[in-house]
């Protein structure tokens, strides 16, 4: 995997979804999803719940392999290696592409081994203090915390707590990271803090956020993803991509009338 990295180091394609269904056992879940996730842009996924927001997300770095009954058909590329070959290793699928959760989630660790934990997992030979010190940095957080590095990472506020678990993130070194509503949780001003935050990282990552705040999505992101669902036979939801285009033509000129619909707020 890492030689067809270096050599597509210049695509501006990261990541590329074509045809993919997902199922849970016999369920389909999600349908026909075609995407290109663009290189140091931030894409945003909105819909309605039940969409498949957060499950097309998770397919990125295999969470759903932990679910027993999750299937995938189709294909989901990085650089041109297929995420779901057999000889992949969900685990280095993770190191390059991060994870940030709906709450914020650090362990009960100090705020230095939070930080430190993914790269002692995974044996870094270089300088631990750099590493910790330039990802604290990177989320906007060292300033607020280098006189209490040893504190545990609960000692700090919900809006902290969520930019230590953004660090311990990109302290695993990503490409690609992945934040589920990772706002849901924090007040206005951590939630602005967060966004301005984004805007820096795009710099040196691709990032993929699922919100359900459609002034989010116009404020961060690049390209947004409007995913439905609609109701099958049985009664069951099938979310499916209805558009994917520039932010701005999403909420001001979109092509489909389901769009134009939610982002006015017609439902959702």
């Amino acid at each position: 995997m890492d030689s067809l990295v270096s050599d597509a180091r210049q695509t501006q394609t990261v990541i590329k979804v074509e045809n993919v269904d997902i199922y849970y056992g016999n369920f389909r879940a999600v349908r026909n999803v075609y995407l290109d996730i663009l290189k140091n842009k931030i894409t945003a996924f909105i819909g309605p719940s039940g969409c498949g927001k957060s499950t097309i997300l998770r397919c990125f770095n295999r969470l759903n392999d932990l679910i027993d009954s999750f299937r995938l058909d189709g294909r989901i590329s990085y650089h041109g290696q297929n995420l779901y070959e057999k000889d992949i290793d969900a685990v280095e699928v993770r190191k390059r592409i991060g994870m940030v959760f709906q709450k914020p989630n650090p362990f009960p660790k100090s705020i230095y081994d939070n930080v430190a934990y993914g790269a002692r997992v995974n044996k870094y030979k270089g300088d631990l203090d750099e590493l910790v010190e330039t990802s604290l940095r990177r989320a906007a957080l060292w300033d607020e915390v280098k006189d209490k590095l040893k504190k545990s990472g609960f000692s700090l506020s919900g809006g902290q707590q969520q930019r230590l678990c953004i660090a311990r993130t990109i302290a695993a070194q990503p490409e690609v990271v992945l934040m589920d509503e990772p706002c849901s949780a924090l007040d206005p001003i951590s939630t602005l803090k967060i966004e301005e935050l984004m805007h820096e990282l795009k710099e040196r990552y691709t990032i993929i956020i699922v919100t359900h705040n459609m002034q989010q999505a116009t404020r961060v992101a690049d390209m947004t993803a409007f995913y439905n669902a609609e109701a099958t036979e049985k009664g069951n939801k099938v979310g499916y991509l209805v558009e994917y285009d520039r932010t701005e033509n999403i909420f001001s000129n979109p092509r489909e009338q389901a769009t134009k619909d939610y982002v006015s707020g017609r439902f959702g």
